[in-house]
């Protein structure tokens, strides 16, 4: 697991964000987000995974595009991140970008460590993951979901889904008492990555008190 860090290892808040390469080009933009959005330290660490359609998914699943399909490692990666924050006495924030925020919104059902989930356009359209949140408790306190105004405007006819599911979600949360909001934004799935994702971050931070 490589881990890339960002703001002040002394803040109290903790963010852990599962990443790519593409997402590591932008983490310093992010970051810089965070801190205008937010007005509060923090200390941002990234985890770059090894096979982003496999360490963030749950169980596998066919291909959706492309000849990739989805395999079962979030259990793994999450007990690697469980691992990494460990030691920490701080509010801990999970959250990423379409898969990764796919795997935060998993993880948060599957373990109480976490504050909050910061779930930016998460992929919420992967199958099965509907009927896991209807039968399942989410365990953080506190969730940030969002998605872009296109992206349930497509072809394809899974990822299509993805405004229904969402929306579902958010009802879903709120229905078991959490702290929820769900947030539109311009474009399509591929707009504004860092800055979607910063704005989730921020917005958690500053609800978990």
């Amino acid at each position: 697991m490589q881990i890339y860090e960002v703001g002040e290892r002394a803040s109290d808040i903790l963010l852990i964000q599962p990443v790519d390469d593409h997402d590591l080009e932008l983490i310093e933009s992010e970051a810089a987000a965070i801190r205008q959005l937010a007005g509060r330290d923090f200390h941002l660490t990234a985890v770059r995974v090894r096979d982003w359609n496999r360490d963030l998914t749950p169980w596998e699943a066919p291909p959706v595009f492309g000849k990739e399909g989805f395999g079962n490692g979030a259990g793994e990666t999450l007990q690697e991140i469980l691992e990494l924050a460990g030691g920490e006495k701080k509010k801990i924030i999970l959250g990423g970008y379409s898969l990764a925020g796919l795997f935060a919104l998993w993880a948060g059902y599957r373990t109480d460590c976490f504050a909050g989930i910061a779930a930016a356009s998460p992929s919420v359209w992967f199958p099965g993951f509907s009927d896991f949140m209807r039968e399942n408790t989410m365990k953080a306190g506190c969730v940030y979901l969002s998605l872009g105004d296109r992206e349930e405007k497509t072809r394809n006819q899974v990822m299509a889904r993805a405004g229904d599911c969402i929306r579902e979600a958010r009802e879903l949360l709120e229905r078991q008492g959490t702290c929820c909001t769900l947030e539109w934004n311009e474009g399509n799935h591929f707009k504004d990555p860092d800055l979607r994702t910063a704005r989730a971050f921020a917005w958690v931070m500053n609800h978990i008190g």
